[in-house]
């Protein structure tokens, strides 16, 4: 039986609880956001003793679907002050599925001033202190682990940054390859930090399959979902090819790849950085550019990076990260991009507002544009260390840009702009402006039909139907956060008639249920509007769904192109 897991860190207890009604149709995105919403106060310090980390399989993890190996993390953030839900691939979430948590809710602080690691297993939850691999970097944590407890313990950690409680921290997840996945953006490395755990380390030893009420059912949708995945040009054939780095070519030809902290929409060196390139290199290196970033993947779109001696650098090396810290940074060597990505790996710091923020620290003068060895000793010397300097870095973009003055900053409710120009990809903007978590392009990826004519076509340029394709996508990728699946098997849903019915018919299959279309998305609609209402209960108003007034005030070249939606406009997206 499904069951929810309660850890109390101000009393080291725990309990095991049944699963609500109302929570048992609920899992990933769906039921952090509604445990968060439920339980932790709005106007909470994201630090305290208030707020809780909620961990939560998907409603498909742990059964034989293709592309369903998601783990949810939520809490309230202490990047944006809003709520927060951050899923990652790699090994916990299917074991944690296997066991039958449906939720690991972690509240409390500890009262003494020591750290703790949590063990999962099929007896349930201990709470351990830990002194050995506190100050450890993750890929230290992860190689100690296995060698105390076993190659096959699936692990959660937090590095420096996260005991330093940075606001940029991730959770890093064990993959197969015992390499690093994140629970990126938002600062939840930072929450579990403040909780004084340092790790949390699974053993589904003895655990049964996940049951699945009509297998046979469960079989023949599973093969119509995995054959709609391999059958799409973007899923079957871009992405296992060139990663998802595939993007630097073409939004530079677009005009929307940001450059030098967002004063330019192309990069002059964008051919030494691109997925083109990136696969050249790791063939002509021997590394692997199809690669899961959890068992059971069929996209394949995670890539290992090897150095010029042929050694592992990084895996998982994505477009926005390589934007970041190439592009935006003006950074034309991958190796110094891929070192840099390792880094903050190790240190547990999230890739993509800590490129953004380098991106402002380079406009502070901190480090001239292009100065590729200086940011991995920034990294390696003041973020890793949690100097002065550090800890003004790792707080993020907006943190370095109060700290230096900037008046660009491409934050929303202080989350880094990532990778996609709002004034050339008008609909990604209302994505930034409007989403629940800050400005987060997974939470309604435009990018999909503005500019890869995925769903139909609308024109990035224009604002025409930009409120209402943002709308939708935003609705289903909540849905679709719900289930443990893959974004990226939004390509072929958006395209091919076959694929959401399969995705519905193993959900069905998976729980004895007749769920609808209308009902996956009176979930997606359910979702935002739970965040939404936790973020005004925070204080949050219409007003922070706004841009940066530097988008409104900068054109950028080559289209000239200004964020031009007025409020009322965006306002409408949350008329449904």
């Amino acid at each position: 039986m499904d069951k929810i897991i309660r850890v109390n860190m101000a009393d080291l207890s725990t309990r095991i609880e049944a699963v609500p009604a109302e929570w048992a149709g609920l899992g990933g995105r769906g039921l952090t956001s509604t445990i968060v919403a439920a339980e932790v106060p709005p106007t909470c310090h994201p630090l305290g003793p208030s707020n809780k980390l909620v961990f939560a399989p998907g409603l498909l993890t742990g059964t034989p679907a293709a592309n369903s190996g998601r783990l949810s993390a939520g809490a309230k953030s202490p990047l944006t002050g809003t709520i927060k839900e951050s899923n990652a691939g790699g090994t916990a979430a299917q074991m944690l599925a296997r066991l039958g948590i449906k939720a690991l809710i972690i509240e409390g602080i500890p009262k003494a001033d020591a750290w703790y690691s949590l063990h999962v297993s099929m007896d349930g939850v201990t709470v351990q202190e830990e002194a050995e691999l506190v100050g450890k970097g993750n890929f230290a944590v992860i190689e100690a682990l296995e060698a105390r407890l076993g190659k096959k313990t699936g692990i959660l950690t937090i590095g420096p940054a996260g005991e330093l409680k940075m606001t940029a921290a991730n959770i890093s997840v064990k993959d197969p390859d015992s390499k690093i996945r994140s629970h990126g953006r938002g600062g939840v490395g930072a929450v579990m930090g403040s909780k004084k755990i340092k790790f949390i380390s699974i053993n589904d030893e003895g655990a049964p399959k996940v049951p699945i009420a009509d297998p046979e059912k469960f079989r023949t949708a599973s093969r119509a979902f995995a054959k709609a995945l391999l059958d799409h040009p973007v899923s079957g054939e871009g992405l296992p090819t060139y990663g998802t780095n595939v993007l630097v070519n073409i939004l530079h030809e677009a005009g929307g790849l940001p450059t030098r902290n967002f004063t330019a929409g192309q990069f002059d060196s964008h051919d030494k950085i691109s997925g083109e390139t990136l696969h050249e290199t790791i063939v002509a290196r021997g590394g692997k550019h199809k690669h899961g970033c959890h068992a059971g993947c069929i996209i394949q779109c995670s890539q290992v990076y090897h150095d010029k001696e042929g050694k592992y650098v990084t895996s998982g090396f994505e477009y926005e990260t390589i934007w970041g810290l190439g592009a935006d940074c003006c950074v034309d060597n991958l190796d110094d991009i891929a070192r840099a990505d390792n880094l903050m790996d190790d240190i547990g710091i999230d890739s993509i507002e800590t490129a953004v923020m380098f991106g402002v620290a380079m406009e502070a003068g901190i480090l001239p544009f292009g100065d590729g060895k200086g940011i991995i000793r920034l990294l390696e010397e003041e973020i890793a260390k949690g100097t002065a300097l550090g800890r003004i870095l790792g707080g993020g973009a907006g943190s370095v840009g109060k700290a230096y003055g900037v008046t660009r900053v491409p934050v929303v409710k202080n989350q880094g702009i990532p990778a996609y120009d709002p004034r050339s990809v008008k609909g990604i903007g209302i994505t930034y402006a409007t989403s629940t978590m800050g400005a987060d392009h997974t939470a309604g990826y435009t990018i999909a039909t503005n500019i890869l004519n995925v769903g139909g076509f609308v024109d990035p340029l224009k604002k025409d139907g930009q409120v209402e394709l943002s709308r939708n996508l935003q609705i289903a990728t909540a849905a679709v956060d719900s289930t443990g699946m893959c974004i990226f098997v939004a390509f072929p849903a958006l395209d091919i008639p076959e694929c959401l019915p399969a995705l519905i018919d193993m959900i069905n299959a998976r729980f004895g249920i007749s769920l609808t279309g209308d009902d996956v998305t009176n979930l997606g609609k359910y979702i935002l509007k739970t965040e939404r209402q936790f973020n005004i209960a925070a204080g949050f108003t219409s007003e922070h769904d706004r841009l940066p007034e530097f988008f409104k005030t900068e054109p950028v070249a080559p289209h000239n192109a200004v964020w031009d939606f007025s409020d009322a406009e965006i306002d409408e997206f949350w008329n449904f």
